[in-house]
């Protein structure tokens, strides 16, 4: 279970497959008491329902419900469109391949910085008066390029090669930020005064390891959305858009314990 958890794509592939078992096996058993189309639909059916429990029990994060749900049904209506040309799924395959390929790996999905996010982090920066600004996995590059300047220095990372290209193409058009092709693991931090971080829970507890190591004393990691387990942050901001986004602040001390 544990490899399933480290491998989320797997356990989700692991789901797809059980139902389909037993989409084929209701199909089996019913073929010839029933109409061949409502056949169809009840294994569907019961293979979404049996897909989206697997993955309730394999304890995979939310967005994973959905995919165990609509990819299915998306199968189906792709599988029920005569002549359809192939190139379209071809394209749309290498595009969120490009956006995504670092999800499986690394379990952070894209999450977008809003620009009350921003604001709120360049208010944190002027409180703490903080001058070098960091995100951890910056995606398409906007709280990078928003949060650069004004005696503020402000770099991202990022690994997805389409986020990648795409956020340094902006940044490099309005001289803003900079946007490193680097993992996020391998990034020093020992010269930042804010790592700023929104990836998703599986992992916090890892990042929160790799901060107490590297960041100096003074410094803060805000996490966005995702407290570090067990750790009791010394602010919380509670922003009012339309996510009531909390930014979880952690002060980083000298003395500071897991």
């Amino acid at each position: 279970m544990s490899v399933l958890r480290r491998i989320p794509v797997l356990a989700a592939g692991l789901a797809q497959v059980l139902a389909a078992a037993f989409g084929l096996a209701l199909t089996w058993s019913l073929a010839g008491t029933l109409e061949p189309g409502l056949l169809r639909g009840l294994a569907l059916s019961l293979q979404c329902v049996v897909a989206f429990a697997f993955t309730l029990l394999f304890r995979l994060p939310s967005w994973w419900l959905w995919i165990a749900v609509l990819f299915p049904l998306a199968l189906q209506v792709g599988l029920s469109l005569d002549n359809l040309p192939a190139w379209p799924f071809g394209i749309a395959f290498v595009a969120l391949a490009l956006v995504f390929s670092n999800t499986a790996r690394e379990r952070v999905p894209l999450y977008l910085t809003n620009r009350a996010t921003a604001e709120a982090l360049a208010a944190l920066m002027t409180e703490k008066k903080a001058t070098r600004f960091i995100d951890l996995g910056s995606g398409l590059g906007g709280v990078v390029r928003a949060l650069d300047g004004g005696g503020r220095i402000a770099r991202g990372v990022e690994t997805a090669p389409l986020s990648w290209l795409v956020s340094w193409c902006l940044s490099k058009l309005s001289g803003r930020g900079t946007i490193l092709r680097q993992d996020l693991w391998s990034t020093d931090l020992s010269q930042e005064d804010i790592v700023y971080a929104f990836l998703s829970p599986e992992p916090m507890p890892e990042l929160w390891e790799k901060a107490r190591r590297e960041m100096k004393t003074g410094s803060h990691l805000v996490s966005n959305s995702f407290a570090v387990p067990g750790v009791e942050p010394d602010e919380v901001w509670e922003l009012s858009d339309r996510r009531r986004t909390h930014l979880f602040i952690y002060a980083i001390k000298r003395d500071q314990e897991a």
